[in-house]
């Protein structure tokens, strides 16, 4: 890590590997005090190893060598394929030399900041300690620590937050459609609450001018009886008819907004960009789709409307007991602060401890979307034992996370319904009392209990709603995440439309980064409409981003690329993409037919059009072989197919939509020779009348390219034809003749292997 050290710091013995710098005599002593430190975690070698590079006042020191601060001296910060380089360099040229890897990048940033300031003071006090002023964080004011640009206030994660019972009301957004049918719904939960406290209030007459009266000795009221059981009967069938009706309306709307709301987040998460993905699981996001959305509609249609008859059940129940007897009814509500303060406590624990089951969940299915899909390479390294202990620990985890939040609803359960059982028991002590005193009749008694059944009854479902509340509140606000994380590639405001497409292509000054790295700086490049470019260079020059970048998969962090002069940023995305091609170096097919394939981008394509892009892709004839041809079904990602047959099928896949721009990235570097050519002979279709941008492994397979890019560290070192930049004999003569080397050793290799293979 980059920090001060203290003037008697000092450093370990030296390093043998560092062969390439020169270093200088000068031992540090005196009050040459150390500036700033940088643990360096790569050798000359590229090799892990912690090394502490110091800069002092007077010099650079590492490992007992040193070099000593001069006027005119550079320290220049670069990265290349995931490896950082700090370079000193003099009048005469470079003297030193580190590596790191890019967790070092932002603090060697930092150590070149330092530099600099020395430098610019070092003429003028040289005898001086530099002290950099006090910075400041531009969000919390915090004091930045010299060594750093990063506030360690802001720098950390925020804990997440525990998902909200209120995140459930973002979801009238989707419920608002069906506002009336709601309304409905609840019309008709108010009645039927209501068709349900009628037989209680009949049993008043029952008892006091009925039953007991007949135990008086009176003769029974048949009339009276016979309109008694009616109105029980008419309330019962009144109560089951509304709550049919209210049930199944409700249910219908709950699936509808479900539906909605998976349908809008799954086309929201289509509409992100690539660099989203990046950071997700497959699993994860599976899961929040479905499961999620499953979750919310079963909270929709069952339980949000138990929670609704409840307090409705509570509040006419307590009106009824109040109206009834306001003496008695006080006493049921004993019980009710001591409920109210458990579930507000068990709530706060249950919000959190739902929000970890969906976490450990989304980690089941992520080994489930990494192995089945992955199974062949699972079967191939016999890893089947690996996986399965992967899921066995995963499914622990979730079983582990599960229990403790059992063991909490598990007492809270319970404990309700003892509160529930001794508020009963206080009603009848306190009831008893009152029939002895004559203040109310056994009728009243009898009515009252039997309501104070509903209203305890209905006080502990509203207590067993919590836990699905908040399961369904922690899957809002997972699906909520998805749906409020906006694109970095967005849609312009006011998008231009593209017609006569001609398929020039400018790159003007572009620069783009990944977070902290840069991969591309400052390139310009102009294509002609109808040009085949190739594009070269060493692994992890920026070829891929840049094919990236010409895609709109991200978009530049500096300067811009036109299409025919219009800012791509300015083009409707969709509109923009269906005008391009893209071959990729391993084709993805989907489950399905070999003609729904072919015309994935073209879905209206007639037969004739999929049969031509097939034979002008060279793939018809293989097709043919199939069982039932272009109808032949083709497993998960093109199983059953070989890679180039895949290939082949992806072209023409391409030819299709016909596109003006075509983007090759590395489509023959994965099949054999012969393989090769036919794919060579498809392309040689493909790329007629179009701008072609062509990545190849094989060099030889871009000599027919009109220019060759050459690309390094970002940047277009050279371009030209091919012949001509042999000639040249620069970067790209010496990649062609490194690749030469390699095809020279391994053909000798082979014919070497040979005799012995003859005579074995």
């Amino acid at each position: 890590m980059l920090s001060h050290f203290p003037a008697e710091s000092s450093a370990p013995g030296a390093d043998p590997a560092q062969d390439a710098l020169r270093p200088a005599s000068t031992q540090l002593g005196g009050d040459d005090s150390a500036v700033v430190a940088l643990a360096l975690d790569l050798d000359s070698d590229l090799h892990f190893r912690t090394r502490t590079l110091l800069l002092t006042r007077q010099k650079f020191t590492l490992e007992g060598q040193e070099w000593i601060l001069s006027p005119g001296m550079e320290l220049r910060l670069s990265d290349h394929a995931g490896v950082g380089t700090l370079e000193l360099l003099d009048a005469q040229g470079r003297i030193a030399v580190w590596r790191f890897t890019m967790g070092v990048q932002a603090r060697a940033a930092r150590m070149v900041d330092q530099f600099h300031r020395l430098m610019a003071q070092l003429d003028q006090a040289p005898e001086q300690v530099i002290e950099e002023p006090a910075r400041t964080c531009p969000q919390c004011q915090a004091t930045l620590p010299a060594d750093s640009d990063e506030c360690p206030e802001c720098a950390q994660e925020a804990p997440q937050a525990p998902p909200s019972t209120w995140v459930l009301l973002r979801l009238w957004r989707f419920a608002r459609p069906y506002r009336w049918t709601l309304l409905t719904g609840f019309l008709l939960t108010l009645a039927s609450t209501a068709a349900t406290l009628v037989p209680p209030y009949l049993t008043i007459p029952l008892m006091d001018r009925v039953l007991i009266p007949f135990q008086n000795g009176q003769a029974i009221d048949t009339g009276l009886v016979l309109a008694l059981l009616g109105g029980l009967l008419g309330s019962a069938l009144l109560a089951w008819g509304l709550g049919w009706a209210r049930t199944w309306l409700l249910a219908l709307v709950s699936e509808r907004i479900s539906s909605d709301l998976r349908t809008t987040t799954f086309d929201h998460l289509l509409e992100l960009s690539l660099d989203y993905f990046s950071s997700k699981r497959t699993g994860d996001l599976m899961a929040r789709i479905g499961s999620e959305t499953d979750r919310i509609s079963v909270f929709l249609s069952l339980h949000a409307l138990d929670f609704l008859t409840d307090v409705l059940m509570i509040t006419m129940t307590a009106v009824i007991l109040f109206s009834i007897n306001p003496w008695l009814a006080l006493a049921t509500l004993v019980p009710l602060p001591f409920i109210g303060w458990m579930i507000h406590l068990v709530r706060d624990r249950l919000r959190t401890g739902f929000e970890k089951i969906d976490r450990v969940w989304g980690e089941v299915t992520n080994v489930l979307a990494d192995t089945i899909p992955g199974i062949r390479v699972v079967k191939a390294f016999a890893q089947e034992a690996r996986e399965a202990r992967r899921f066995k620990q995963a499914n622990e985890h979730n079983l582990a996370v599960n229990d403790r939040i059992n063991k909490t609803w598990s007492l809270f359960t319970p404990t309700v319904t003892l509160l529930t059982e001794i508020g009963l028991l206080v009603v009848w002590a306190f009831g008893i009392w009152l029939v002895s005193q004559s203040e109310i009749t056994v009728g009243v008694l009898t009515a009252f209990i039997a309501y104070i059944g509903r209203f305890y009854g209905r006080l502990d479902s509203m207590s067993r709603i919590v836990s699905v509340t908040q399961k369904a509140a922690s899957g809002a606000k997972r699906i909520f995440d998805i749906l409020d994380h906006v694109s970095n590639v967005p849609e312009p405001a006011q998008p231009v439309p593209l017609t006569q497409v001609q398929g020039g292509l400018q790159m003007e000054g572009v620069s783009f980064r990944y977070g902290s790295r840069t991969v591309i700086r400052n390139l310009s490049l102009d294509i002609r409409p109808g040009e085949m470019i190739g594009l070269v260079g060493h692994s992890g020059s920026g070829k891929s981003t840049l094919v990236n970048l010409l895609c709109r998969f991200y978009d530049v962090s500096e300067g811009a690329i036109r299409i025919d002069g219009t800012d791509i940023r300015r083009v409707g995305v969709a509109d923009f993409r269906r005008h391009i091609g893209l071959v990729l170096q391993e084709p993805f097919l989907f489950f399905g037919t070999i003609a729904e394939n072919i015309a994935y981008g073209k879905p209206g394509a007639t037969r004739a059009e999929i049969v031509a892009a097939a034979r002008a892709a060279h793939a018809h004839e293989f097709i043919l072989r199939l069982p039932q041809g272009y109808d032949s079904l083709v497993g998960e990602r093109g199983q059953g197919l070989s890679g180039g047959e895949r290939q082949r099928i992806s072209i023409a896949r391409a030819l299709l939509i016909d596109p003006r721009i075509l983007i090759l990235d590395e489509a023959t570097s994965s099949v054999d020779t012969e393989t090769e050519k036919e794919i060579q002979k498809a392309l040689d279709n493909l790329v007629q009348g179009r701008t072609t941008i062509a990545i190849a492994h094989r060099l030889s397979t871009l000599r027919k390219a009109d220019r060759l890019v050459v690309m390094d560290r970002g940047q277009v070192v050279e371009i030209g034809p091919h012949d001509e930049l042999m000639a040249q004999r620069g970067a790209y003569w010496r990649l062609y003749e490194a690749q030469a080397r390699k095809e020279q050793e391994a053909a000798a290799l082979l014919d070497a292997d040979t005799p012995e293979d003859n005579d074995a």
